[in-house]
């Protein structure tokens, strides 16, 4: 069994600031899934992305408006909430409020792979 220490994760920086620590997965592509903690500052906002995979993610703390391609209108995301996200659709969030935006992602691939569409 391995143990994984979130304070001892180095973080990878994303554009916009938010941060992102890969907790299972590596570049080898040695497990079937990569999941990962990502931290987005207030105002951070994602560019409209897909994955050709199914990605699972769980808010743990702040708030943000999420939109889908299948949804006609925002959603706000916040603690307590998961979105499962079929392969292929388009999504994103941005941060509202003051506080950070912290999610855990399960990538259902051993490579996290980002299509950002305009």
């Amino acid at each position: 069994m391995k143990i994984v220490d979130h304070d001892a994760l180095p973080k990878e920086k994303f554009p916009g600031g938010a941060t992102y620590q890969t907790m299972v997965g590596d570049d080898d592509g040695s497990t079937p899934v990569r999941c990962g903690i990502q931290t987005s500052p207030p105002g951070y906002a994602t560019p409209n992305h897909s994955h050709p995979y199914v990605e699972v993610i769980t808010v743990l703390e702040g708030e943000a408006e999420g939109w889908s391609e299948d949804r006609d209108r925002p959603v706000t995301l916040k603690p307590g909430m998961t979105l499962v996200i079929p392969p292929h659709q388009r999504h994103g969030f941005r941060v509202v409020g003051e506080t950070p935006f912290k999610t855990y992602g399960v990538h259902a691939s051993p490579d996290r792979i980002v299509e950002v569409h305009d």
